[in-house]
């Protein structure tokens, strides 16, 4: 599902150049729970940008689902993040003045589909997080644990078969972390989704199928 080869990114700000990434090759496959761990500063968020596509690899090739990005326009990528891949973040990243459904919605957005789909969609996304009850609420009116859940939700909502998650742990408390990682579980156990975790909780990398280890940007075997 994802594939790496002898991938490096470097960012150059005026006459200062930074290598994130050196020489990373490795491939996760369709189905898999994989956990990136490592100290910070090590690449770790650069890598997951590269595999989501937010970013493109100063040198080597990234294929997401046997196509190579390389070759995509702008155009092309943003579809294929469209429609294969879902984000989850630390910060929840919710719209305040948007209703839980309303924000949920957001991506089925760039989408054609009808209102009425849109809405059915988000519906069905919000109670499998466990949240049918929240649907008219605004994210100030939630906790944090819920505004996860929320934005798990809109991470699944065009039902991708990747889930892209960069420390969904980290600003909850352990019960509400167990919640988020049960939810996880269960999109890589049911549904079958690939799930890539960024997580300093080696605790929760545990639980996962597999660990990639990362220091200084590079992957440690």
């Amino acid at each position: 599902m994802i594939r790496l080869e002898n991938t490096s990114k470097t960012y150059q700000a005026t006459s200062i150049e930074t290598l994130a990434l050196r020489d990373i090759s490795l491939e996760i496959n369709k189905g898999e729970f994989v956990s990136i761990m490592g100290p910070s500063g090590c690449g770790k968020s650069t890598l997951l940008n590269l595999m989501g596509l937010l970013d493109r690899p100063t040198t080597g090739a990234v294929h997401i689902d046997g196509q190579l990005i390389e070759t995509c326009k702008d155009k092309e990528l943003a579809k294929l993040r469209n429609h294969k891949i879902g984000f989850v973040f630390q910060e929840y990243h919710l719209i305040s003045d948007l209703s839980v459904v309303d924000n949920v919605e957001i991506p089925l957005l760039y989408r054609s589909c009808t209102a009425g789909e849109r809405r059915r969609l988000a519906l069905e996304a919000l109670e499998k997080v466990g949240l049918s009850a929240r649907v008219k609420h605004y994210p100030t009116q939630l906790s944090g644990g819920q505004q996860q859940r929320v934005a798990i939700a809109r991470a699944i909502v065009g039902r991708p078969q990747i889930i892209l998650a960069d420390e969904p742990t980290g600003n909850l408390d352990s019960a509400m972390g167990d919640e988020i990682m049960k939810i996880l579980e269960g999109l890589n156990q049911h549904d079958n989704t690939t799930v890539v975790m960024v997580t300093h909780d080696e605790e929760k990398a545990h639980r996962t199928r597999r660990i990639l280890r990362i220091f200084d940007g590079q992957l440690i075997h």
